[in-house]
């Protein structure tokens, strides 16, 4: 009895274009954009606070760098929206 094994794989070139078909579909969503996150406001009050604490820390702490990278993010959020 002869083997069918052949006749049910389909030809490469059946499988490139379903290749290339799923792909077009998959660009129509790459187009939107998340959603940005809110920016948490602080009053003059809050922000004179964190300041002096800021100030009151020892030399070279790393919270200090923490916020400052914390103020880059704050700043690329407001650019988002």
């Amino acid at each position: 009895m002869p083997s069918t094994a052949r006749c049910s794989t389909p030809p490469p070139a059946a499988l490139l274009i379903a290749m290339l078909w799923l792909s077009a579909c998959a660009m129509a969503g790459s187009e939107t954009r998340a959603p940005c996150p809110p920016v948490v406001d602080y009053t003059a009050a809050e922000q004179a606070r964190a300041g002096d604490e800021v100030e009151a820390m020892p030399e070279g702490a790393v919270i200090v760098r923490m916020l400052s990278d914390y103020a880059v993010l704050r700043d690329q959020v407001r650019t988002c929206q």
